[in-house]
């Protein structure tokens, strides 16, 4: 079953459950979602396909990222905590990224296949990487993995 679809599902889960946090969290995403299809020209009611709704939950759990870190530059950790119960939810839906290591061994092969030896071509390797990966690994890990490895 769709990823978009099962969390239309979890929403009746939620609501018989009682668990509001989990409840507000499903509910903003089936609103994200929708605002998804419609920015892609879609009609309201059709599905994302899974790679875009994923897309959509990682754009909220990095929503989530900020303000937690906001809230805490603020002193305000009522709502980070808020946030973090947000983030842990979505995270469920999130799978496991690459390893730094798995990411090492793809990014020297890359840099090899490429011959990429100065500093300043790390841009045009970091796009080949991520290309590859598909969103599997974490933009931040690549990023400081490419700059270790055209020092």
């Amino acid at each position: 079953m769709a990823l978009h679809q099962d969390i239309k599902n979890g929403i009746k889960t939620a609501m018989i459950a009682k668990d509001q946090v989990r409840l507000g969290v499903l509910r903003g995403l089936i609103s994200d979602f929708t605002n998804e299809v419609v920015s892609k020209k879609m009609k309201p009611d059709e599905i994302l396909s899974d790679e875009d709704a994923m897309n959509v939950i990682k754009r909220a759990a990095k929503r989530r990222m900020d303000s937690i870190e906001q809230f805490k530059g603020g002193g305000r950790n009522d709502l980070a905590e808020e946030e973090e119960k947000e983030l842990a939810i979505l995270k469920t839906f999130i799978p496991a990224g690459m390893s730094k290591e798995e990411i090492l061994k793809i990014a020297t092969a890359k840099k090899e296949e490429l011959m990429i030896t100065e500093k300043s071509k790390a841009g045009l390797l970091m796009s080949h990487i991520m290309k590859e990966l598909k969103g599997k690994a974490d933009g931040g890990d690549v990023k400081t993995i490419v700059d270790d490895l055209l020092k």
